[in-house]
């Protein structure tokens, strides 16, 4: 599968992944873990004695994006292992294995085992949260305690998540001019705006994922509402920090997180980029569920 559009959509998206991981302003450590669906990249920073906390992020970003506002405060208290999911931008590459018979948890375990861990904090955004509630589910055992940023819960619905994720996008990502791209943003964020459009390197390199990253290559992951049954075993495992201005929310994600009284924290004129928007609120918050 193919994960950009071009070679020179590639190098851009890699050249600005690696301005925007300079900004993270701490020492960090990238390594490539081999699995049976390819390569997976792994930005690493923190004491490598702290407990490991396993961040995922959302379909269309990386983890040089996604955790720009966070690592080098988490890095404090956990020993960072920022994973670049394996189909999305970023730094990882598919191999044969996963055009045939992905797995969400056993590409999960793969890269635990060769990291030499058992169990783990995570913590994800968007669909990325979704890795942590479908892992929590499966290994329960090796999950401490999961964060969902910017999700919900999905239960016994019928309809594509994909779908769901077109609506918001389009039209702006479709035909990304920088007017789009700066409206697209103004769609998914609350108030605080200028975190990303302010950032002269977080808006090169997000421009460059909306026009060279191929969304289709994320297909193999499968993403699934949750049975009743399920969302129990799971509700005590997981919780939630949802920002009320997202859009996602607004289809009914934060009533669904009440209505299965799943543990939540909701923010009031926050989006979608919720651990942008309030990094310094979001950051204390993590670091308060994982050591409560």
């Amino acid at each position: 599968m193919k994960v950009y559009r071009t070679k020179k959509m590639q190098q851009e998206i890699i050249r600005t992944y690696n301005n925007l991981l300079a900004q993270w302003d701490v020492e960090t450590e990238e390594m490539d873990i081999n699995t049976e669906y390819g390569t997976t990249h792994i930005v690493a920073c923190g004491k490598k004695e702290n407990p490991p906390l396993i961040l995922f992020h959302g379909v269309g970003d990386d983890s040089a994006l996604m955790w720009i506002y966070n690592a080098k405060y988490l890095s404090q208290f956990f020993r960072i292992y920022a994973v670049d999911t394996i189909g999305g931008p970023g730094k990882s590459v598919p191999g044969e294995g996963y055009n045939k018979d992905f797995d969400d948890v056993l590409w999960i375990d793969g890269v635990l085992d060769k990291l030499l861990i058992e169990k783990a904090f995570f913590a994800g955004v968007s669909h990325g949260g979704y890795l942590v509630k479908y892992y929590s589910l499966y290994r329960p055992e090796r999950v401490k305690k999961g964060i969902s940023i910017s999700g919900a819960i999905s239960v016994g619905e019928k309809g594509s998540p994909m779908a769901t994720m077109m609506k918001i996008f389009l039209p702006e990502a479709l035909f990304p001019t920088k007017r789009n791209i700066q409206k697209l943003i103004e769609k998914l964020c609350g108030e605080n705006t200028p975190v990303f459009t302010e950032n002269e390197d977080i808006m090169e390199h997000y421009t460059y994922l909306l026009r060279g990253f191929n969304n289709m290559a994320m297909g193999y992951h499968n993403v699934r509402p949750f049975t009743e049954e399920e969302v129990d075993l799971i509700r005590d495992k997981i919780e939630f920090l949802v920002g009320l201005e997202d859009p996602f929310e607004k289809l009914g994600g934060a009533e669904a997180l009440r209505k299965y009284r799943m543990k939540g924290t909701f923010y009031e004129n926050a989006g979608h980029g919720l651990n942008h928007e309030r990094a310094d609120e979001i950051n204390a918050k993590i670091v308060e569920i994982f050591t409560e």
